[in-house]
């Protein structure tokens, strides 16, 4: 497992992503919740991987409580990431939500503790003390961001009095607008890119195709609209010819272009332990210099309606027009 060392940390490069623990979204099923997210926690602990992030909205809570239940006995061996969604996110408020989450998982302290969103209508000055203060306490060690610009990150900051560690944001190799100001900032600033969905929900695994696409949550996401399946086709072949030259799957390749940019995790989740172990396998994936540009390149030409634009498309998707 190949590690990461930001601002006094130590980091597994592949993370678990623990959205799928406490939602109905994906559509794993009760056995998924019970049984399965268990033992992918463990088998993760065994692999070398520490880091788990969750948040309160994933299932209500209960993607914490599976959590917290699941690293029982293990917590010295896990750093664990949770989020607040930042609904009135004044710092009394801050502080009864961090609380309840730590409750939930069942620890005393949360490793990381990020903002879900920006909230607009609410300054951060009324925010970051209450994060400041549940350090002072012990409850968190480090305060995160999610979603943030690095205008608002940079704020963050200065309303916190000290260093955000980490911003998680969507990136992934067809999503790559973090790379424009995100990436060098926390690479020149000793700080973190956590990046969710880098499979792009899994486009990036290469299953999918114009005949064949995802049902559940990712029915609403544009990248899976049957012209745009096909407009990734160069993106798909980089990936499969890549992958057969090392033995690995094209998801595996994926993950290892992205860590292969410093002061970058990712959190992929799984729906089943053999899923997990391939993430895992990643980390050890090491590409070339002309794979990477490669791949880079392809993603580039890759142009993708999205947005807006899309919006039409996707209602006659599901309208099965």
């Amino acid at each position: 497992m190949r590690y990461v060392d930001v601002g006094g940390v130590r980091l597994s490069a592949v993370g678990v992503g623990c959205w799928q623990f406490g939602t109905k979204d994906w559509g794993y099923g009760d056995t998924y919740a019970k049984e399965t997210a268990a033992a992918i926690v463990h088998r993760a602990l065994a692999l070398g991987i520490n880091l788990f992030d969750t948040a309160e909205a994933y299932g209500f809570g209960v993607s914490e409580r599976i959590l917290g239940r699941a690293l029982e006995g293990h917590r010295d061996e896990a750093f664990i990431a949770s989020k607040i969604m930042p609904v009135v996110p004044l710092s009394a408020v801050v502080q009864q939500r961090a609380i309840a989450s730590a409750d939930r998982l069942g620890v005393r302290t949360i490793d990381l503790y990020q903002l879900h969103w920006p909230n607009p209508l609410v300054p951060l000055s009324k925010t970051m003390p209450g994060m400041a203060r549940l350090q002072r306490t012990g409850l968190i060690r480090h305060v995160g961001v999610s979603n943030y610009s690095l205008l608002r990150w940079r704020a963050a900051e200065e309303a916190l009095g000290g260093p955000v560690l980490s911003n998680q944001v969507k990136y992934n190799l067809v999503q790559r607008q973090p790379e424009a100001e995100l990436v060098p900032w926390a690479q020149a600033n000793d700080r973190l890119i956590i990046a969710y969905s880098p499979l792009a929900q899994g486009l990036l695994s290469t299953r999918y195709d114009a005949d064949h696409r995802p049902g559940g949550v990712r029915q609403n996401n544009s990248l899976f609209l049957p012209d745009n399946l096909a407009l990734a086709g160069d993106v798909f072949r980089a990936l499969r010819a890549i992958a057969d030259a090392h033995g690995a799957r094209p998801s595996q390749v994926a993950l290892a272009w992205l860590i292969r940019r410093p002061n970058v995790v990712v959190i992929p989740g799984a729906s089943s332990v053999e899923q997990l172990e391939a993430n895992a396998e990643a980390a050890d994936l090491e590409l070339t210099e002309d794979e990477d540009a490669r791949l880079t390149a392809a993603s580039d030409a890759f142009a993708p309606t999205t947005g807006l634009a899309a919006a039409p498309k996707l209602v006659r998707s599901r309208l099965g027009r």
